[in-house]
């Protein structure tokens, strides 16, 4: 049983762990001054609010539910811990993007020899698949719950309309129906005060403590991982990278360095909200896994569908059915970003067209790899395995490629001949490197667990 992740209990479904190619372009300096003006407001929010609400898919969504179900809320204090680093990283990744007006893999590809690249790419395609196929079975599961009615009809369905949309409807409509879809992320936090919660204590364990033991060891590494996850660095990364393509009147910042103050400040922004909303709703699967599994003794969580069809006796079916419906539509959101970073990368190493606001004949293979994805996540839920071996694979895989991820990102966010004059500053350099090292220890740790 030691080399046998589903014999332990402590395994959780850690599906995290899971300037030069562009024309010089004239500026109208009034028009610069004018737009360093205006003030950054909730119209600024896109990639990073959509990356943010990506993070809390169905399979992390269980991982949340298994720590408040096994620790109760000891371990609240770990999401405002983790914050700051995964603001860093993806506040990296989107002004190395927004700065050179190019993807993530397509500047690794740039400037590292390509068998660095491919093999990131690689493991991303594969930990991605397989997330993919788990948050199918989670949604067809919720969906079951909901409706009655087979889980893999409900599954195929939902496939279906990821695609269509992904594929077929302009991207300012898509996003904007990812923004409104966003608000299911509401469901949890009406859930955790429809229980009767501690929250007395749930406050108190916002101050950090640590516990001694293998259980609780596993636990870190399984938030670690959800926190930091590869396919978010690639996503809005990919979205940053193509705001040129959907407006017209803008350039990477190296070509157009006078629109970088308001750029930046928009990047920022767009990213605290996008990880807070994401860590925030963590915090409350937390506390109603704590206030309702974890005070009856349910301290194993397999799947995210299972928490919420064990919250129906406990917390009454409309408790569990606004759970359930949380999972849906946190798929609908998880899905699409993990399937387009898929193929940002891919797109981005052999430079391919690419772009969820190009038209399907203008970038036929950026769309084949995202339909390819999608439909061999579904080939994965079909498979005769375990649902909790299929989140520890795809969780050993991102732990594993997101430590090389980060410290090659890391690396050339500094160098001017690849920022120019925008290279990171102090602060997300050294809270980026921390969050290294932090996903450095939790992926030894993952792949000690494996093997001992």
């Amino acid at each position: 049983m030691a080399n046998d992740p589903t014999g332990d209990p402590a395994l959780w479904p850690l599906a995290g762990l899971n300037a030069g190619l562009y024309p010089m372009v004239m500026t109208d300096k009034r028009a610069v001054r004018g737009g360093a003006k205006q003030g950054i407001g909730l119209r600024d929010l896109g990639p990073g609010l959509l990356t943010g609400v990506a993070d809390d898919d169905p399979s992390n969504i269980a991982t949340y539910s298994q720590v408040g179900a096994r620790f109760g809320y000891q371990m609240v204090w770990t999401l405002w811990v983790f914050y700051p680093l995964v603001v860093a990283v993806q506040q990296v990744s989107a002004q190395m993007a927004r700065a050179t007006g190019k993807g993530l893999a397509e500047n690794l590809r740039e400037h590292y020899p390509p068998w660095i690249c491919y093999s990131l790419v690689a493991a991303l395609l594969i930990a991605n698949v397989i997330n993919i196929g788990a948050d199918l079975m989670a949604m067809g599961g919720a969906a079951r719950l909901l409706w009655g009615g087979p889980r893999l009809a409900y599954a195929l369905g939902f496939l279906v309309i990821i695609v269509g949309l992904e594929v077929w409807i302009r991207y300012e409509r898509y996003a904007r129906a990812l923004e409104v879809l966003s608000l299911s992320l509401l469901a949890y936090v009406v859930t955790a005060f429809s229980v009767r919660a501690d929250w007395h204590q749930a406050l108190v364990s916002l101050v950090p403590t640590v516990m001694p033991g293998h259980h609780y060891a596993t636990a870190l590494v399984a938030i670690a991982g959800t926190t930091i996850s590869p396919y978010l660095l690639f996503w809005q990364a990919g979205q940053e990278a193509e705001i040129a393509a959907r407006d017209p009147t803008k350039q990477p910042l190296v070509v157009r360095p006078a629109q970088a103050p308001r750029e930046l400040r928009r990047i920022r922004f767009d990213t605290y909200i996008g990880m807070a909303l994401s860590q925030l709703v963590a915090f409350f699967i937390v506390v109603t896994a704590a206030a309702t599994l974890g005070a009856h003794g349910i301290t194993r969580v397999d799947t995210a569908s299972a928490a919420a069809s064990a919250l129906a006796p406990l917390a009454g079916p409309w408790t569990s059915a606004l759970f359930a419906m949380g999972l849906v539509g946190t798929g609908l959101l998880a899905i699409p970003a993990m399937a387009g970073a898929c193929a940002y990368a891919l797109a981005g190493v052999f430079r391919w067209p690419r772009g969820l606001e190009a038209r399907v004949h203008a970038a036929p293979r950026f769309y084949l790899v995202l339909v390819a994805v999608c439909v061999a996540g579904l080939g994965v839920a079909l498979l005769p395995m375990n649902s909790m071996r299929a989140l520890y694979l795809s969780a050993a895989l991102n732990g594993v490629v997101a430590v090389p991820l980060l410290v090659f990102m890391m690396i050339l966010a500094r160098r001017r001949s690849v920022m120019g004059r925008f290279v990171v500053s102090a602060t997300p350099l050294v809270v980026g490197w921390l969050a290294t090292l932090v996903m450095a220890a939790a992926a030894l740790m993952l792949l000690k667990s494996w093997i001992m």
